[in-house]
């Protein structure tokens, strides 16, 4: 039986001319995953817009047929891969999006429950990149931007309307090419696909996470 992975990316924003979600992405598109022939990862482009974001997210969820979902986002600054543990229900941009769009206090989901936790394995994911040497931690913050407006409006179509189907988030650093003369941490493509491989991986082998730490004082 044929187990599908849909892994989204986004397009560059906020002035930068690539974004690495895009490049992991097309790394990954019709890849094999070592040791499950039985898996096959689709990926698709999001627009960094709100609203859209979430729309051209569950046509490709119509589309694929999906039993798992990782949508991936840039997270400049930082400087490992963040599988992102909650979702909020609040649009609240810095800057604004490709649409020129920049809501402020917005509701997600008119309605919705204030959060959502992801549906994957993040610690077991974590684990497995730094045992594969991969720099990565758990996040607990999306931010309020569209990566967050994304991920909640995910894990309310999977709570609300697509109840068979496991997703969630993982942020991303910059590229080495988007720090040339800024002091800023990146990370090289070819980490980046294998750690997003090793979230696949982890994803369709294990439903539950363990209980490890991965907490924070503030």
């Amino acid at each position: 039986m044929e187990i599908r992975v849909l892994v989204t990316g986004f397009e560059p924003f906020g002035g930068e001319t690539i974004n690495p979600a895009l490049e992991v992405i097309e790394a990954l598109s019709g890849r094999a995953l070592d040791g499950h022939d039985s898996v096959r990862i689709f990926t698709a482009k999001i627009p960094t817009v709100f609203g859209q974001a979430i729309d051209v997210l569950e046509k490709e969820m119509e589309k694929i047929s999906p039993s798992v979902v990782i949508c991936i986002g840039q997270a400049g600054g930082r400087c490992h891969i963040t599988p992102e543990r909650v979702a909020i229900n609040i649009d609240d941009a810095r800057i604004p999006d490709n649409g020129g769009n920049a809501p402020v206090d917005v509701p997600v989901v008119t309605g919705g429950p204030v959060a959502y936790l992801s549906d994957l394995p993040i610690k077991r994911m974590v684990q497995a990149m730094q045992e594969a040497g991969i720099p990565a931690t758990v996040s607990n913050s999306a931010g309020t931007f569209v990566c967050n407006h994304l991920f909640y409006g995910l894990m309310h179509l999977l709570k609300t309307k697509y109840k068979r189907i496991r997703g969630g988030f993982v942020h991303i650093p910059y590229l080495p090419s988007q720090v040339v003369q800024r002091e800023l941490p990146a990370m090289n493509l070819s980490d980046m696909v294998h750690g997003l491989e090793i979230c696949v991986r982890v994803a369709v082998e294990h439903a539950l996470d363990v209980p490890l730490t991965a907490g924070k004082e503030c």
